[in-house]
């Protein structure tokens, strides 16, 4: 298989219409539709089902679909790493959303900085959902994440930092003023849905966006409002201090939240460890340097590990 056909069977795929596909792609639908064909036929089985008013993705398809996905992010990461290799002065790029980090990150670059291994550091800050895109494509040669929340399947990681969940609320809510709240306590309000780390940036899905999730006696309750949508995080705070909705969250977020808005523990949320994380095989001094000045940082530990973290050499 060739990449071109992959790009292609990966747009119809995640657009699940032929026409939208192929403008995306910026080509007709009749070439489109012929590299598929083409493309079942050496593969032996059908990827779509066409049958119905819809394209619908066959078992074979889902596969596909999937391997895709890994295949064209390894290209795209052999194309940026080969070309960050090649810089002049090379670089140690950190991603992370912010405030998720769990305020350990000041600490990490002054004690890194001091390492003979360490590279100048670039942190670039984005979503939620582009953290682990930026690793698998190369962009990014570490970055902090949240298990178990997403999907760290082809990254090595090193657990940090555990962490429990608070309520962000109004301060003027009812619940602003307890000492600690329970999930079945936040059942008036609705709770967002975070975006899917997994989900595939396209037109027809924003894995960037937070909707409100409800529950069923929710659902019909008029306090519950239509079209609440936030694209990030910043967006999702301002929703939650127009009384919209209750945000959970990692306990270290409450060194930045507004101050219209108070953070209130709750004890039965499900804990979130942030981990670095890093792809699988990775050979590099300047990144080990830097995972275990950070392992030792979150141990409270400035004294640098003798031993190599596996997978990092």
């Amino acid at each position: 298989m060739e990449t071109r056909e992959l790009a292609y069977f990966a747009a119809v795929a995640e657009e699940l219409h032929f026409g939208r596909a192929a403008e995306r792609l910026g080509i007709a639908q009749p070439p489109l539709s012929r590299a598929i064909q083409k493309l079942e036929r050496r593969l032996g089985v059908l990827l779509f089902d066409r049958s119905g008013r819809r394209v619908v993705l066959t078992p074979a398809g889902e596969v596909l679909a999937r391997e895709a996905a890994k295949a064209l992010d390894a290209v795209a990461a052999a194309e940026h790493r080969t070309r960050r290799a090649g810089l002049t002065e090379p670089r140690l790029v950190v991603a992370l959303k912010p405030g998720g980090d769990g305020a350990l990150l000041p600490d990490i670059l002054a004690a890194y900085q001091e390492c003979p291994d360490a590279l100048p550091v670039e942190v670039v800050l984005c979503g939620v959902a582009e953290r682990a895109r930026l690793l698998r494509d190369g962009t990014a040669d570490v970055a902090f994440l949240h298990s178990p929340w997403e999907d760290l399947t082809g990254f090595d990681t090193e657990p940090l930092l555990v962490e429990g969940g608070v309520a962000v609320v109004p301060t003027r809510h009812p619940l602003a003023a307890r000492p600690f709240v329970h999930l079945a306590d936040l059942d008036a309000d609705p709770i967002p849905r975070w975006p899917d780390p997994r989900a595939s940036e396209s037109r027809t899905s924003d894995p960037r966006a937070f909707e409100p999730r409800t529950s069923e006696r929710q659902a019909s309750g008029p306090h519950v409002a239509s079209g609440l949508r936030a694209g990030d995080a910043a967006q999702l705070m301002q929703l939650v201090a127009l009384g919209r909705m209750i945000a959970v969250v990692p306990e270290s977020v409450k060194e930045q939240v507004r101050r219209d808005l108070a953070c209130v523990p709750v004890v039965d949320a499900a804990p979130t460890t942030v981990v670095l994380a890093w792809p699988e095989q990775t050979r590099s001094p300047a990144l080990a340097a830097f995972v275990r000045t950070a392992a030792d940082v979150a141990a409270g530990d400035v004294a640098r590990r003798p031993a190599v973290e596996p997978g990092i050499r």
